[in-house]
C-alpha cells in the first residue's frame, strides 16, 4: 500500500514538473514571445486609455469649479442692464 502511494504520488509530480516545463519551453519560442508581447501591448493600451479617462474626468470637474468660481455660467446682462466705461449710467449719447 505504501509503494502505490509513492508511486502515484511520483506520477502526480512528475506530470506537474512536465506540464510546467512544456509551458516555460512554449513562452521561449517566438510564437510564444510574440503573444507576450501583444499581451503586454494590449495591457499598456488598456492602461492608458483609463488613464486619459481620468484626465478627461479630472479636467471636467476643474472646468466646472472655475466655471462656478468665476461666474462664467451666468446668465449674460440685456442691454438695458450694460454700463460702459465712460458713461454715466442712464446717460444717452445725444446727452454727452
Amino acid at each position: 500500500m505504501r509503494r502505490l502511494f509513492w508511486l502515484a504520488m511520483g506520477v502526480t509530480i512528475g506530470a506537474l514538473v512536465v506540464r510546467k516545463l512544456s509551458a516555460a519551453a512554449d513562452k521561449i519560442t517566438p510564437k510564444g514571445i510574440a503573444g507576450s508581447i501583444a499581451e503586454g501591448l494590449r495591457d499598456l493600451a488598456d492602461a492608458i486609455g483609463d488613464f486619459g479617462a481620468d484626465i478627461r474626468a479630472a479636467a471636467a470637474e476643474r472646468e466646472a469649479e472655475l466655471r462656478s468660481g468665476t461666474g462664467l455660467d451666468a446668465p449674460l446682462p440685456t442691454g438695458d442692464e450694460v454700463q460702459l466705461p465712460g458713461r454715466r449710467h442712464g446717460a444717452h449719447a445725444a446727452d454727452l
